[in-house]
C-alpha cells in the first residue's frame, strides 16, 4: 500500500482546511455536507455519541455558534492508498483555559468527494510545561 502520496495529502489537507473554516463560522449546511450521509457515520464528541448522519446533523443544528474560534497545532494527515485518510489535530479555545482539544477524523474518497465517515473530539487538561 502506498502511504502519504503527495497529491492525495494535498487533496485531504484542502478538505480538512475547508472543514475547519466551516466549523469556526458555524456553516451548518456545509458541515453537514462534509459528513457521509450514511447511518454508519459516527461522531464521538465531548459530551455526545452520535450515530448516523441524521444524529450528526441534528447536533450541528442545535449547537451554539458562539465561541467556536480556536487555534490549532500539530495537524497530522496520514494517507493510506488513494482513498483513505486520517486527520488529527490539537486545538485551543479562549473559552477553555487550561484545556486542550483533540480531534480526529476519518475521511474516505467516494464518488461525491471526501466525506468524514468517523470523527472523535475530546478535551483534556493541557500538559504542564
Amino acid at each position: 500500500m502506498e502511504v502519504d502520496l503527495p497529491d492525495v495529502v494535498a487533496e485531504v489537507r484542502e478538505v480538512f482546511e475547508r472543514y475547519e473554516k466551516t466549523l469556526v463560522t458555524s456553516d451548518v449546511a456545509a458541515l453537514n455536507s462534509m459528513f457521509r450521509n450514511d447511518e454508519r457515520t459516527t461522531r464521538y464528541g465531548v459530551g455526545e455519541n452520535l450515530y448516523g448522519h441524521n444524529e450528526v446533523a441534528a447536533f450541528r443544528v442545535a449547537r451554539s455558534p458562539i465561541n467556536l474560534e480556536r487555534t490549532r497545532d500539530r495537524v497530522v494527515i496520514t494517507i493510506c492508498g488513494r482513498d483513505f485518510a486520517v486527520a488529527s489535530t490539537h486545538f485551543r479555545r479562549d473559552s477553555l483555559p487550561g484545556k486542550i482539544g483533540r480531534q480526529m477524523q476519518t475521511w474516505v474518497r467516494f464518488s461525491e468527494g471526501w466525506p468524514v465517515v468517523a470523527a472523535h473530539v475530546s478535551i483534556i487538561e493541557a500538559p504542564k510545561s
